[in-house]
């Protein structure tokens, strides 16, 4: 029986496409450029428009394949000093960041490369030695992991030793993803980056007509949800404590959403505005919060499945959504801000 995972951590669903027969990877890059094409003349949408071509965005979402590792929290590394095998340290990087070494004192360490690591513990330690080598290798990976949520048979965290692949974490996550078990291959997930970036991937089409793209490099802290298609909720994105999805059910209002959502973050505000979204049509509406919760205004919100709730920081609220659906073996919804300062 596979989990149901909820609340906070799961994402955007954009409005079903239709599915395509398997078809060969040249006739679907032309497949997917002529509906492009054919959106752009018939569908008109006020503001600045984002056109990338599709699988393009889709790689530019991917990290390059040779992107350097970053020491992260948790990760346990190893210090060698040439020719001073008396001081070699094996330390793990603490919840601040930072390692500790005699002399040196604490350093941080998450975020750098392991040659900028190397570099500065030997800046720090200069004065006491004089021509020190120092060189960093990385004996366990803690840092590097990425979380998986929905209909997967094991849910939660995965570490990984190298660069971390979207179908290698649905197959240890006990989703099946191979070609001679199509019929459990999930229709669609998600990856979830940071408070602002959502890439839905069509995984069984893509897999189908051979596309790489449906083993995509992910990122350090990426999360991967793969819905149910009988879940309704709306995403909540920006300002607010826990960015994620969040069920809608009969009595759910726009404050209890973002209640949901663990509330606003200090950048939002004393007044925020709250953008909601519709991917489906690429319209969008303004609501401020302190209106919706005005006893004495009668100011209702309907919220929709698939709409996306946006808070931007404080003195920022007319940012504004560009959402561009792509074509049936991928949605790609790409969020172009457009800063007014008031």
């Amino acid at each position: 029986m596979k989990h149901r995972i909820g609340i906070t951590c799961m994402f955007l669903v954009l409005s079903g496409a239709a599915a395509l027969p398997a078809q060969e990877p040249a006739q679907v890059q032309a497949a997917i450029e002529a509906q492009i094409r054919a959106k752009d003349t018939s569908q008109q949408v006020s503001g600045p428009a984002l056109k990338p071509n599709p699988l393009q965005t889709l790689k530019d979402f991917e990290p390059a394949a040779d992107e350097v590792y970053r020491l992260g929290k948790g990760d346990e590394i190893t210090v060698d000093f040439s020719g001073r095998p008396e001081i070699q340290a094996k330390l793990i990087i603490g919840p601040d960041g930072r390692i500790s070494l005699p002399q040196a004192g604490d350093l941080m360490m998450a975020g750098l490369t392991r040659a900028e690591a190397a570099k500065a513990i030997e800046t720090a330690l200069a004065s006491y030695y004089s021509n020190l080598e120092v060189m960093v290798t990385v004996t366990k990976y803690t840092a590097n992991r990425v979380l998986l949520l929905g209909e997967v048979d094991h849910p939660g965290m995965i570490t990984f030793d190298g660069t971390p692949t979207l179908l290698e974490a649905l197959a240890r996550g006990g989703v099946t993803t191979g070609p001679n078990k199509v019929g459990e291959i999930p229709e669609r997930c998600a990856i979830y980056r940071g408070q602002n970036q959502v890439v839905w991937v069509e995984l069984k089409a893509l897999i189908e007509s051979g596309n790489a793209l449906a083993d995509l490099r992910l990122r350090r802290d990426d999360v991967i949800y793969v819905p149910s298609m009988s879940e309704r909720f709306v995403s909540v994105l920006g300002e607010v404590q826990h960015p994620g999805a969040v069920p809608l059910t009969h009595n759910s209002t726009l404050a209890s959403v973002l209640a949901g959502a663990g509330g606003f973050t200090e950048k939002a505000g004393n007044k925020p505005h709250i953008q909601i979204v519709d991917p489906a049509t690429g319209t969008s509406r303004t609501v401020s919060f302190s209106d919706v919760v005005d006893p004495r205004k009668t100011l209702e919100v309907t919220l929709k499945p698939g709409e996306i709730l946006y808070v931007p920081q404080s003195g920022f609220y007319h940012a504004t959504y560009f959402i561009e659906r792509l074509s049936p073996l991928m949605s790609l919804a790409t969020m172009a801000i457009v800063d007014g300062v008031l």
